[in-house]
């Protein structure tokens, strides 16, 4: 009798049984972490994802998902299984590629941001990425750090741009590459009092002269605002989610705000001359980094890796006006 063995005939049966959708829906629901998540992305109902991933469960004899109250998440099973099922999902987008398919199914790459760096890096970064990966898209996703690595670490998110002080610890489980180097500086309106001095001082920021806009509790600007003025408190401030209000609100006339260097210069405002900055005197020694991270453990999808490597030659590149 020929054949394949039992064992390798029973493993036959299987991979002739799966099918690449059930793949890409276990990635989905991994990426995204939870089944709702995914069944939006996918534009299937949540109980039609539910019993595919119940097959592909059944077909292979594991567990992929931790089924609870709060929603599903990958098993510790399912996580082995990760790096294989990525191997097999991109071996067919390169067997797609190769057979010039134009109706491959497109993917998602989501992007944590806390914004510092949003317009001057982040969106010539995604124009490029975007003529290299047609079908692939951005979901650029605004939050706080601590939100980002959980993220992160969970795998609803690719890759993550944060900020950090010099000296600040960086967690273990990600993997860390600077992009930005820069210091803080006072970002203000042409007009202001304060944009006829060299420098701005501490003392300035809370004389009354300006209003203060500072960003909230949770942002790395909040935390050396909080240093910086070593608990002299502005006669009148504002407090805003992210740099990205805090320049509109400068250049609305609202009062003056405080950002790393390289989150102002290049940005459209500062080209049209809506905002400029000053540098502050108190904190010329104080450096602020801005990193790329993603999860050092598990597969990374080609796209991701084209995107990160992409930030990271960017981020050596000026940026164009």
């Amino acid at each position: 009798m020929t054949g394949l063995p039992l064992k390798q005939a029973h493993r036959a049966g299987i991979v002739r049984r799966v099918r690449i959708e059930q793949l890409e829906y276990i990635a989905a629901v991994t990426r995204l972490g939870s089944l709702r998540r995914a069944a939006e992305e996918l534009h299937l109902s949540q109980p039609a994802l539910s019993e595919t991933v119940r097959n592909l469960e059944r077909e292979l004899g594991v567990d992929l998902l931790e089924r609870k109250r709060s929603g599903a998440t990958i098993s510790a099973e399912g996580r082995e299984l990760l790096p294989h099922i990525a191997t097999v999902i991109e071996a067919v987008d390169r067997l797609r590629d190769a057979a010039g398919d134009q109706h491959r199914v497109s993917r998602m790459i989501r992007l944590g941001t806390v914004n510092t760096a949003t317009v001057p890096l982040l969106i010539p970064a995604v124009r490029e990425f975007r003529a290299t990966h047609p079908v692939t898209q951005v979901e650029v996703v605004g939050a706080q750090q601590t939100e980002i690595h959980r993220a992160l670490l969970e795998g609803s998110v690719d890759l993550g741009l944060v900020n950090y002080l010099r000296g600040d610890d960086v967690p273990p489980d990600l993997e860390t590459t600077e992009l930005l180097r820069g210091h803080p500086v006072v970002c203000l309106r042409p007009d202001s009092p304060l944009a006829a001095r060299p420098t701005v001082s501490a003392a300035d920021l809370v004389d009354g002269r300006e209003p203060l806009i500072v960003m909230r509790s949770g942002y790395l600007m909040h935390r050396f605002i909080h240093r910086l003025l070593a608990g002299r408190t502005p006669s009148f401030s504002y407090s805003t989610d992210g740099a990205e209000m805090g320049k509109l609100m400068v250049a609305e006339g609202l009062g003056v705000t405080v950002l790393p260097d390289f989150s102002v210069i290049g940005d459209p405002l500062e080209r049209g001359g809506a905002i400029t900055h000053r540098p502050l005197a108190d904190g010329e020694d104080t450096e602020v980094l801005l990193v790329i991270q993603r999860r050092r453990s598990g597969s990374v999808p080609r796209a991701v890796r084209d995107l990160h490597q992409l930030f990271v030659r960017r981020a050596g590149t000026p940026t164009a006006p």
